[in-house]
């Protein structure tokens, strides 16, 4: 009876441990502004540290002693700690004193893949700033910082903390903290003032220009006045154009990196899009057909993004088209692997198709650019901001999927959508 109670006391403080480090782990994370992440991380690693010496503190229950140098079985830690740690959003590893993997939660696995277990960390990790740290802290036990980018499918950016916990068996932590919504938000503000200065340019010189002229030997000009108010509205509706394009561009780049959690059926969205310009192809005699997609090609997504995707790229074939011309808007499946996808993947393809005068194969690489364009006079002409596929890209990448481009000069060309399909598991 005796030993119960024992026993019972131990779980109680490990227990207790834990629950005080969480605590004040996710207390210090919550309070620390986003832009001091690296010090927020180091901090809840401080307090996580204690919570996992806390959860090893069950090993006390086995007869067998554990010394500073044995090698550890990652079963010793509490199950409540290992179902803690499986949940934390941040990925999280944890090594013995050679470096081999004894636990990786789900947030990490989602980095490294899910076969981490038991492996050495040097055979699941290429990255030299997270090595490097590893071996700093394993040689000398002293806390390490870093930061590492990966650039597919989706770039994000990371800090990694690596710091040993002093209790024995002398584990080391490995946190890593997703810093990409504060590097994107930093990119993001560089880039729109930017390209917001350059664009906006020539129509604010040139409203102002009129303005000047009206009020000067123009101002009793009814024929000049009619003329300039024009092209002064024109000018104020490529600026209007212009900042809600840069608007929803930046919008869409600050959630890149979220998967999207909706249900949304293709056909439909492209219906809806097709709807939604059937105005301007009226306008310019431009007869848009639509294949009958394949039966119910639902995808994880956002409706409204996807709308706006295929809005962009019917828009443009109807723009860029032959006159009196033909849009053609086909569906297809098939399946393929994808990046961060185990195995083959069912896929839903998307493709508009013009009959337009091409795009040099050379341009073709550099059409998702912020602000390229093939014909600068033409595009302005038609009202582009030089936005639009760049926001076409970053819809596709959130979407998990491809964009294809097929073109030659004289021959038109197809824009192709590959999106993963929702399977009835998803």
């Amino acid at each position: 009876m005796a030993r119960g109670v024992s026993e019972w006391n131990a779980v109680r403080r490990g227990l207790y441990g834990l629950a005080a480090g969480l605590v004040l782990g996710g207390m210090i994370m919550a309070s620390v502004l986003p832009g001091r992440g690296l010090i927020a991380g180091g901090l809840a690693v401080l307090a996580l540290a204690g919570a996992i010496a806390a959860g090893f503190q069950v090993r006390r229950l086995n007869p067998i002693a554990l010394g500073a140098g044995d090698d550890v079985d990652v079963e010793v830690m509490a199950p409540l700690a290992r179902a803690v740690f499986a949940q934390l959003p941040d990925p999280l590893m944890l090594l013995d004193a050679s470096g081999r993997v004894l636990f990786a939660n789900a947030a990490m696995a989602s980095v490294v893949g899910l076969d981490a277990q038991s492996k050495h960390v040097s055979s699941v990790w290429r990255v030299p700033a997270v090595l490097q740290a590893v071996a700093r802290t394993l040689e000398d036990g002293a806390p390490t910082t870093g930061e590492f980018s990966t650039p597919v499918p989706v770039a994000r950016h990371y800090q990694v903390y690596a710091r040993r916990i002093d209790q024995a068996p002398h584990l080391t932590v490995l946190l890593l903290h997703d810093v990409s919504a504060v590097k994107r938000a930093e990119q993001a503000r560089a880039d729109f003032i930017a390209n917001a200065s350059h664009e906006l340019r020539t129509p604010l010189a040139a409203v102002s220009g009129f303005i000047d002229t009206l009020r000067g030997h123009a101002k009793n000009d009814e024929a000049a006045r009619e003329q300039f108010l024009a092209i002064m509205s024109e000018e104020a509706g490529r600026m209007r154009r212009l900042i809600e394009d840069l608007m929803s561009l930046t919008r869409i780049e600050l959630n890149e990196h979220v998967p999207p959690s909706g249900d949304v059926d293709v056909g439909d969205a492209v219906r809806n899009a097709v709807a939604s310009l059937q105005g301007l192809a009226n306008a310019d005699d431009v007869t848009v057909s639509i294949a009958a997609p394949p039966a119910s090609p639902h995808v994880a997504g956002e409706r409204d993004e996807l709308i706006q995707l295929f809005q962009n790229l019917i828009h443009n074939a109807i723009k860029y088209g032959r006159e009196h011309g033909h849009v053609w808007i086909e569906f297809s499946q098939s399946s393929a692997p994808l990046p961060g996808r185990r195995g083959a993947v069912p896929l839903i393809s998307i493709s508009i198709r013009d009959d337009g005068e091409g795009i040099a194969r050379e341009a073709i690489p550099r059409l998702t650019e912020r602000f390229y364009r093939v014909d600068v006079k033409r595009s302005r002409e038609r009202g582009g901001t030089g936005l639009g596929l760049a926001i076409v890209k970053h819809i596709v990448n959130r979407h998990g999927g491809r964009l294809q481009i097929e073109s030659k000069p004289g021959e038109g060309s197809t824009f192709t959508v590959i999106l993963p399909v929702r399977t009835a598991a998803a």
